[in-house]
């Protein structure tokens, strides 16, 4: 996703194509997990549509990118929607979630699109990070693309998937990635998995999970 994120006023267009429009569904699932008045942390907020999604909901969000240009952009659609009050952002990445928030902050932590980009000790520090934030009670909420457990669900996806990939590179000169075991590494973490949905054969999942009181 990186050559997307280097020219933002793309991405929405570029993920709506690698996602065949489902993202915009994934969000929407999202946001109706979050009760009005949630403190929400989005990581990885990019544009800023999901944040604006969960602000019009009536959440208070933060949400923290590591991208300067996708953070303005994001920005832009915080004022044109008047929504200053409601939305806080700050150019930061997944791995300074330590220094950055006390515990218990916040009531949901939000992701979409991002942990596919972390290395392994990223993952599991940012989970745990997610835990350590989360008020007891609180909810995580993670959409990404995974790596099925099977070698059959493997192969499946990757044939499924193939074309979707091929246009991403065409278009990004990138390629996207595919999370192993994160199911698993959510339930490491200390989180206990309420509910799962799939999208497109499989190949992306969110999953919510809630910290356990």
């Amino acid at each position: 996703m990186k050559a997307l994120e280097s020219a933002p006023q793309r991405y929405e267009r570029g993920m709506r194509l690698l996602t065949l429009g489902r993202l915009e569904r994934v969000r929407c699932d999202i946001v109706a997990r979050v009760a009005e008045g949630d403190r929400v942390l989005d990581i990885g907020c990019g544009t800023g549509a999901l944040a604006v999604m969960l602000a019009r909901n009536g959440a208070r969000v933060t949400g923290i990118d590591i991208a300067p240009a996708m953070l303005s952009l994001a920005a832009q659609r915080v004022r044109e929607e008047g929504l200053q009050d409601r939305i806080a952002l700050k150019e930061m990445g997944a791995v300074e979630l330590d220094t950055a928030f006390a515990g218990d902050s916040f009531d949901a932590v939000v992701s979409t699109l991002l942990f596919s980009e972390l290395s392994d000790d990223e993952v599991a520090y940012t989970l745990a990070e997610c835990w350590r934030i989360l008020q007891p009670g609180g909810v995580l909420l993670i959409a990404d693309e995974v790596l099925p457990k099977s070698m059959l669900g493997r192969i499946a996806t990757f044939l499924f998937r193939l074309p979707f990939a091929i246009a991403a590179f065409v278009l990004t000169q990138n390629t996207t990635y595919r999370v192993a075991g994160l199911e698993d590494r959510i339930s490491a973490a200390g989180f206990r998995i309420v509910d799962t949905e799939s999208f497109l054969m499989g190949t992306m999942k969110l999953f919510v999970a809630e910290k356990a009181v």
